[in-house]
């Protein structure tokens, strides 16, 4: 069909009824299904597919439904009914034939509605418009704007309705509240929050005050329960201040707070024991595990109280092991040194004192030192960037053992004072010592090991030595008595030497 004429309107009748038109349903089809083709001595009205040998008086018959029919655009209008745009407002009367047209289409505006579709096969007549057509238009595209709206929201309400039937025939959302979560659940053993959970009760938060001009100053810092006497191990600088004359205080996990006081510190070691005053039952240590068995890239699980945020729990991993760090600048009797391990675990100002733990549990290490961008080791206001460094549970564990017994620090020496500023070079023996002593003891470990003043050490048992402090570092992670070897050049020669290493005791 074409289209150049639609929205031509078709002249109306004004003797036609107002009823809107009905959309013709063809009785003898069932829903879904093509109606058959009618005879034309069947079909009421002409149909312009019929062609001219179609019966245009034909009576319809009683089970036949009455075609009405939409108009017809001019280009394709039965040339017996032509009309042209500027014809008057009559059109030919219906055919009296013909069942009366209950009703018309409108006759302007747009869209102009769809032709209704006869039977299959009826013949086809113009049918002439009624007046009040135009008001009637617009009503009925209200109508259908409603019928649309009425239709959208079945649709909407036959698929709620269809989904809470199916709801209640056993269906049920794949939404899991709250109250479905299995009462009994459990972590899995090696977990952080397992091994955190075990752990906790045996990591305390000390609150060290000084005494003194000073009293009311000090720090706070972290330690665990090494035995269920009530000793607590932690660093020695966190509980310094306090040492003479000062108050220490020692808070578990739960809450409880009790005094401690100092039973030894090994300032060299930067590892301090307590003992709780009243010490409560059922205590329970920390197990030790094994530093020297620690490989880079263990798990570790840092506890503590960073800036006084105490149970703090952050976890790493071993970044590497044997890092030679000095507490301090290096350059001080009282600065400790370390072949630490270095972890990427989150360690703070008030980590200090606190364990290093594997990812069983078991401490290997006592967190003691971080490196800053302030530019120095040791504790300072400046946060972590990843460079946490912790004495190894194995020199932890000597130290602690020989400060339980006699309350002072032992040291292994090799009888030799070495330069402590230069670094790359090895660790040089002094050309003199402190106070203008010899810079090699007499009789001493390195002297009957034949050192001599000037020599450069540049290996200790299989480990290079680049400066002074790492070569104390080296040394005391080992005990009194033991025999290692040592690498040194004198005047560009390289040789090597046993020692067996002697003792100090005390801090001086």
């Amino acid at each position: 069909m074409s289209t150049e004429n639609e929205g031509t309107p078709v002249p109306a009748d004004p003797a036609a009824p107002s009823a809107p038109p009905v959309p013709p349903t063809p009785a003898t089809a069932p829903t879904g299904e093509t109606a058959p083709q009618a005879s034309p001595q069947a079909s009421p009205q002409t149909s312009p597919q019929a062609g001219p040998e179609a019966a245009p008086h034909a009576a319809p018959q009683a089970d036949e439904p009455t075609v009405v029919q939409a108009p017809v655009p001019a280009a394709e209008a039965p040339r017996t009914a032509p009309a042209p745009a500027e014809a008057p407002q009559t059109a030919p009367a219906p055919h009296p034939a013909a069942e009366p047209v209950t009703a018309a289409a409108p006759a302007g505006g747009w869209p102009p509605p769809p032709p209704a579709v006869p039977a299959w096969g009826a013949p086809q007549q113009p049918v002439p418009a009624a007046p009040g057509a135009s008001r009637r238009r617009n009503g009925g595209l209200v109508a259908a704007v409603l019928v649309a709206a009425l239709v959208a929201g079945g649709i909407g309400g036959g698929i709620g309705y269809w989904a809470a039937e199916r709801g209640d025939n056993g269906f049920s959302s794949t939404t899991v509240s709250s109250g479905q979560a299995p009462a009994s659940f459990k972590r899995d053993p090696g977990t952080v929050a397992a091994v955190a959970a075990k752990a906790l009760p045996s990591v305390v938060t000390i609150q060290a005050k000084s005494g003194g001009s000073q009293e009311g100053e000090g720090g706070t810092g972290t330690g665990f329960v090494y035995d269920q006497e009530g000793h607590i191990v932690t660093n020695n600088h966190v509980v310094a201040s306090a040492a003479d004359g000062g108050t220490l205080s020692v808070t578990f996990s739960d809450g409880k707070t009790y005094d401690a006081e100092v039973v030894g510190r090994a300032e060299g070691y930067d590892v301090a024991v307590l003992k709780l005053k009243d010490a409560p039952k059922g205590l329970t240590p920390l197990p030790l595990g094994d530093s020297d068995k620690v490989a880079v890239g263990d798990s570790t699980i840092a506890i503590g109280a960073p800036f006084g945020l105490s149970n703090t729990v952050t976890t790493g991993i071993v970044s590497a092991k044997n890092r030679p760090v000095a507490s301090g600048d290096g350059s001080g009797g009282s600065n400790s040194y370390m072949s630490a391990l270095q972890t990427d675990a989150s360690i703070n100002p008030g980590n200090s004192g606190g364990p290093l733990l594997d990812a069983s549990g078991a401490v290997i290490g006592i967190n003691s030192a971080i490196q800053s961008t302030s530019g120095g080791f040791g504790q300072s206001q400046a946060g972590s960037i990843g460079l946490g460094f912790a004495i190894p549970v194995n020199q932890a564990k000597n130290v602690a053992q020989q400060l339980i017994k006699t309350g002072k620090p032992v040291y292994p020496v090799i009888g030799a004072t070495v330069n402590m500023q230069e670094k790359g070079e090895g660790a040089t023996i002094a050309s003199q010592g402190s106070g203008g002593t010899a810079s090699v003891t007499p009789d001493g470990p390195a002297a009957k090991a034949g050192l001599k003043a000037g020599d450069v050490i540049t290996g200790f048992d299989d480990h290079p030595i680049d400066s002074g402090p790492t070569l104390i570092s080296e040394i005391w992670t080992h005990k009194p008595g033991d025999s290692v070897k040592i690498t040194y050049e004198r005047d560009g020669k390289t040789a090597t030497a046993t020692v067996v290493l002697g003792e100090r005791t005390g801090d001086s």
